[in-house]
């Protein structure tokens, strides 16, 4: 039975695509059947990993008005991930399940058919807390959190969580948090170490190891595919397989379990936060 891994965060910008891509291209070299389901209308997950949305056949918006199922819209990446792509119509589709019965479970239906044929499957869900957000929550077994490691960046991530929490009581009991997950993080900066002490002290769920920032990311979607493909020994590529391999370690062997949906410590930002003691940064 597939585990569905929700990567949400109503900020853009935060690098939700880079982490699915990069994540499931890792999984594949770990030798995991691996679904990427793109729920953005933006469709930068299907244009990432070379596959021009203008030009797809079918597409999660058709999955979503109940034309076809997942597996006539499904494609081959180039690094062996298995791909439900997204086109611009995804917003019409959205909107055409506002008034529908059960709308928030259209993307979960559409996921059991396909549940035993894949170890992994990851949703990329829209900079959004809207409807398609919803289904992607109400589908998954986990959530990962994307944040950079910004003052202003984490400030909505209370808000998310408080919506998982809604999601897990409301929607689906099986849901949990397996963990924040810093981005462009320059362990250089003060301001970015400062920031992510002020991670672990504020919300009540784990925060996994940092993605240091690199050119390489933006590089690799230029020719259509992950860093783990285009530099597979760079500092970028080495965190996703560690991220990957501490998933892994945590599904077949218990590890760290991920949190129950809980608010964040009601404690207040302040304008200066102040640095984490030397290593405080580079710990689990």
């Amino acid at each position: 039975m597939g585990r569905v891994i929700a990567v949400a965060n109503q900020k853009g910008g935060v690098a939700k695509t880079t982490s699915v891509a990069s994540l499931g291209a890792a999984f594949v070299l770990r030798g995991l059947r691996v679904l990427l389901v793109d729920l953005d209308p933006q469709s930068s997950l299907t244009f990432s990993l070379g596959i021009d949305p203008d030009v797809v056949e079918y597409s999660i918006s058709d999955v979503v008005r109940g034309e076809v199922d997942l597996t006539t819209a499904r494609l081959r990446t180039s690094e062996g991930m298995d791909l439900i792509p997204s086109t611009i119509d995804l917003l019409a589709a959205e909107a055409m399940l506002l008034p529908a019965p059960q709308r928030e479970f259209v993307v979960r239906r559409g996921l059991e058919e396909v549940l035993s044929t894949y170890d992994v499957i990851l949703l990329d869900c829209s900079p959004s807390l809207g409807l398609l957000t919803l289904n992607a929550l109400a589908a998954a077994d986990e959530v990962i959190v994307p944040l950079q490691c910004e003052m202003l960046s984490h400030r909505g991530v209370g808000q998310l969580l408080d919506t998982v929490a809604d999601v897990h009581r409301l929607l689906n009991p099986r849901l949990r948090v397996r963990g924040l997950l810093p981005t462009m993080y320059d362990k250089r900066s003060v301001h970015a170490r400062a920031v992510l002490g002020d991670v672990k002290r504020r919300y009540r769920v784990p925060v996994l190891n940092p993605i240091p920032r690199s050119v390489k990311f933006a590089e690799a979607p230029s020719v259509g595919t992950t860093i783990i493909a285009t530099s597979p020994s760079s500092s970028g590529a080495r965190a996703y397989f560690r991220i990957a391999d501490g998933l892994l370690r945590a599904w077949r062997f218990g590890g760290r379990k991920a949190a129950p949906p809980a608010a964040p410590r009601p404690t207040r930002m302040a304008p200066s936060v102040r640095p984490p003691a030397p290593g405080e940064a580079d710990a689990m």
